[in-house]
C-alpha cells in the first residue's frame, strides 16, 4: 500500500469520527473537566444538533467493503452497514439528515438496487438523523425496537449533555417495531434483530448478519475509547456489560464486528472493551457501596491502569468514571 494512501485512509477514519466528536464533546457533560489556564467551552447545548448537521454537510464517507455484500460506511455520526442484493439495499443506521444526498450516492456506488430497509440500532439522533430522508426520498422502510420509536416520537433529554431534543418528524419514526428480536430473511441472508435492555439506552439492539458473518453492536460498543451511557434514557454500565456478552456470544474469530463509533473490530477487540467494562464497574461498585462520593471515587482514579488504552477519546476518564457511578 501506497503512503499516500495509509494518509488519506487515516484522514478518512478522523473525519468519520467527526460526528461522535461533536456528540460526545466533553465541553457539554455535568461536571465539565476545566485544564488549568484553559477557559471552559460556553458554546450552547442546544447548537449540537446544528453542529451535527453542519459537519454531515462536509463530511466524505468511507467505505470498507467486509463481504462481497455487506458494506462499512463510516460518516458523520455513528458507523453504518449496508448490504446489497436482489432483494433490494439494506441499511443500519443513518447519520445526519444533511448527509442523505452523498449517503445516496454512495449507496448508489454498491450496486443497482433500490433502497429498502433501514434498520436503527437506537433512537440517539448521531444514528437517526437521516431516517426522514432516507424514507421520503429514497423510499426505506424503518424498523427499530419499540422503545425506539417511543423515544423519537416524544421529546428527549440527554441530561448529561444537558440537551433537549423536540420529537423527531412522523417520517424518520420506525414503521415496524419489535420487543425482543426479529428475524429477517434477505439477500440469501438471515440477519437476526435483538434488543439489549437498560444498555446505552433502553432502546439498543444488535444486528447479526449470520451467513455473512457481520455484527453490528450499535452504541453497546465504543472500539478504542470510553463508552457514553445515556442514564438519562435506561442506559447502565451492568446493561453495557451484559449487551457485550450478548454479542459476543454470536461472534466467532472471523466476525466483523462493528462498533457504534471507532474502528472495525473482532471478538477479541469486543472482549477486551467487555472486561475493561466490567474490571472498572466492579472497582467503582466496590467503592460505592463502601460510602465513597463521587468526588471521592473520581480522586481514586479507578481506571488509571486503562485510561492509557481508553481514555484518547472526547470521553474523558473523570467523566467516564461519573457515568459507571451514576448508573450502577
Amino acid at each position: 500500500m501506497h503512503s499516500h494512501e495509509v494518509t488519506r485512509r487515516s484522514f478518512l477514519r478522523q473525519a468519520s469520527w467527526a460526528g461522535a466528536a461533536l456528540f460526545f464533546a466533553p465541553r457539554a457533560f455535568a461536571r465539565p473537566i476545566q485544564q488549568p489556564g484553559i477557559e471552559p467551552n460556553t458554546a450552547a447545548p442546544a447548537d449540537r444538533l446544528q453542529q451535527f448537521r453542519t459537519a454531515g454537510a462536509t463530511t466524505p464517507i468511507q467505505v470498507t467493503k467486509l463481504r462481497d455484500t455487506l458494506f462499512l460506511l463510516q460518516g458523520v455520526g455513528g458507523n453504518m452497514v449496508a448490504q446489497t442484493g436482489p432483494d433490494g439495499k439494506l441499511l443500519i443506521d443513518s447519520s445526519a439528515a444533511t448527509a442523505a444526498s452523498r449517503l445516496k450516492d454512495t449507496l448508489g456506488t454498491l450496486g443497482p438496487h433500490p433502497m429498502k430497509l433501514l434498520v436503527n440500532t437506537h433512537w440517539h439522533f448521531d444514528h437517526t438523523d437521516g431516517n426522514a430522508a432516507l424514507h421520503d426520498n429514497s423510499g426505506a422502510f424503518i424498523m427499530a425496537h419499540e422503545n425506539t420509536r417511543n423515544r423519537m416520537a416524544t421529546a428527549q433529554e440527554i441530561a448529561f449533555f444537558h440537551l433537549k431534543l423536540p420529537p423527531s418528524p412522523t417520517s424518520a419514526l420506525p414503521q415496524e417495531t419489535f420487543i425482543d428480536k426479529e428475524k429477517l430473511f434477505i439477500n440469501n441472508d438471515e440477519i437476526d434483530l435483538v434488543y439489549m435492555p437498560d444498555a446505552h439506552t433502553d432502546t439498543d439492539i444488535y444486528i447479526h448478519f449470520v451467513g455473512g458473518n457481520v455484527l453490528h453492536c450499535g452504541d453497546v460498543f465504543f472500539n478504542g475509547f470510553y463508552p457514553f451511557i445515556d442514564a438519562s434514557t435506561g442506559g447502565t454500565v451492568n446493561g453495557m456489560i451484559r449487551g457485550a456478552d450478548a454479542c459476543l456470544a454470536v461472534a466467532d474469530d472471523k466476525t466483523k464486528v462493528v462498533p457504534g463509533h471507532g474502528p472495525l473490530g473482532d471478538k477479541d477487540a469486543l472482549q477486551k472493551y467487555r472486561d475493561m467494562l466490567a474490571t472498572v464497574a466492579t472497582s467503582i461498585e466496590k467503592l460505592k457501596s463502601g460510602g465513597q462520593s463521587l468526588d471521592q471515587v473520581i480522586a481514586a482514579k479507578p481506571t488509571a491502569g486503562f485510561d492509557a488504552d481508553w481514555g484518547k477519546g472526547a470521553l474523558k476518564p473523570e467523566q467516564f468514571v461519573e457515568l459507571v457511578y451514576t448508573t450502577l
